[in-house]
């Protein structure tokens, strides 16, 4: 992608963090891996207080009685954290959570949280290291486009530090109306369907068709504008998307799969990123 079309991003400096992949900070936040089941907790309840509370995701009883969003899933993957120093140096601190997976953990445990919703055969058949991303999400106050690039600058970091080429992963647009979504879901069709060597596509029992209206008939711009601004990160790094949506109805959400492959992704991110390991 051109680099002309990536947003200038705030200066980082190093913290203290786990050795290997140190924090790295802009101003009052900073990113880095949860390190401590505590740290872990702090992610569960903030994507509880977000997808539950706020965007109205279905509880089961031990969801509700726990209030923390969590699955199996958690205890093989590493999990991205955004503090806020000036919050305090405890779980208080957590404002932003990003969930990594492996490739190596994926294939001990025997699936990938994706696999739930598309068949992911290209994905596995591609010959580089993969890394599925998911559960992100930012408490309110902290739905900028600063710390969405601080997100970012987090996963870049990690995926040069453990040589990923393939990230992927579910991508969720708010709501469980696929007409009322039309517009958005046939943008990414028309203009960001990965390729077929490495394209997902929705299991046959919860395919969706994304192409519901004309595409000459779009405003693409106006398309663009309307998807969550985590989709739209993806595609400014240039990613691609999925054959099908998938409605969660637990999750109150319509979502699609996402695919980047890291020699897309600007490399503004890695030079950094390695000047500052140096």
């Amino acid at each position: 992608m051109n680099q002309s079309l990536m947003p200038e991003l705030p200066r980082f400096t190093i913290g203290n963090a786990a050795p290997g992949f140190p924090e790295l900070r802009a101003g009052n936040l900073g990113v880095r891996l949860a390190t401590t089941a505590a740290e872990l907790d702090a992610a569960q309840s903030l994507r509880y207080r977000v997808f539950y509370a706020e965007m109205g995701a279905k509880a089961d009883p031990a969801t509700q009685a726990s209030q923390r969003d969590h699955d199996e899933f958690d205890a093989i993957a590493d999990h991205l954290l955004v503090v806020d120093h000036d919050l305090g140096e405890g779980t208080e601190s957590v404002v932003g959570t990003y969930r990594l997976i492996r490739q190596e953990m994926a294939e001990k445990f025997g699936r990938y949280y994706s696999e739930s919703e598309y068949d992911i055969g290209p994905l596995k058949r591609f010959a580089g290291r993969k890394l599925e991303l998911g559960r992100s999400c930012t408490a309110p106050a902290y739905r900028s486009r600063a710390v969405l690039q601080l997100l970012w600058r987090g996963i870049a970091a990690y995926v040069f530090h453990h040589g990923i080429d393939l990230m992927f992963g579910c991508a969720s647009l708010h709501g469980t109306d696929p007409a009322a979504l039309a517009e958005e879901l046939t943008y990414l069709a028309a203009h960001h369907m990965a390729p077929e060597a490495i394209r997902p596509r929705a299991l046959p029992g919860r395919y969706v068709e994304m192409r519901r209206m004309d595409p000459a008939a779009l405003n693409p711009k106006a398309a663009l504008m309307r998807l969550p601004p985590l989709v739209k990160g993806y595609l400014r790094l240039g990613g691609f998307v999925g054959d099908g949506a998938v409605i969660d109805a637990q999750f109150n959400t319509t979502d699609i799969a996402v695919v980047v492959q890291t020699d897309l992704v600007t490399e503004k991110y890695y030079r950094h990123y390695e000047r500052e390991a140096r």
